[in-house]
């Protein structure tokens, strides 16, 4: 199970407002890593949250623990992460728009759908609502993809899945 995940952003608040209000929770900030860093905490009884600290922070390992330093920002990488939303597709394209972020409908592998949410149009993050939740889980279990390797799928859909 995943607790949280961090990302670095260019308003670092009003993005950690944006994935809280398509979460169903609430943005704070968070100040282990300072320099404007926050956080969206879903509100639910796994403690889902979401750190967000401003661009180009790197984590380094230190003595007592991760160490927040400040280097070059770059805008592009392989990171992504999907999460669950209570809201609809339609409430999540409205905060993808209000934020004037890149937000599409996809299908992956033709087996569930998502949106894709283009934070600062350069970090994807994958949010599905209820009925999409529904899909994922069934592609994305052991059993699920088992029977997605059998029935012969293609690399490339195989990682549009992942």
């Amino acid at each position: 199970m995943l607790f949280h995940v961090s990302v670095e952003a260019d308003d670092p608040n009003g993005v950690a407002e944006a994935l809280a209000q398509i979460m169903g929770g609430e943005a704070f900030p968070f100040p282990p890593v300072g320099r404007g860093s926050w956080v969206a905490l879903a509100g639910d009884e796994f403690g889902s949250l979401i750190e967000v600290y401003a661009r180009g922070t790197e984590l380094h390992p230190g003595k007592d623990g991760a160490v927040g330093v400040q280097s070059a920002p770059r805008r592009y990488g392989a990171t992504h992460f999907a999460m669950g939303t209570p809201l609809s597709g339609g409430q999540v394209m409205a905060i993808a728009e209000f934020m004037g972020w890149t937000a599409n409908y996809c299908r992956r592998a033709d087996r569930f759908g998502l949106i894709e949410v283009w934070i600062d149009d350069c970090l994807m993050i994958e949010v599905l609502t209820k009925s999409m939740q529904r899909e994922y889980l069934e592609t994305v279990s052991l059993e699920g993809w088992r029977r997605m390797l059998a029935e012969g799928p293609t690399a490339s859909s195989l990682a549009a899945a992942a």
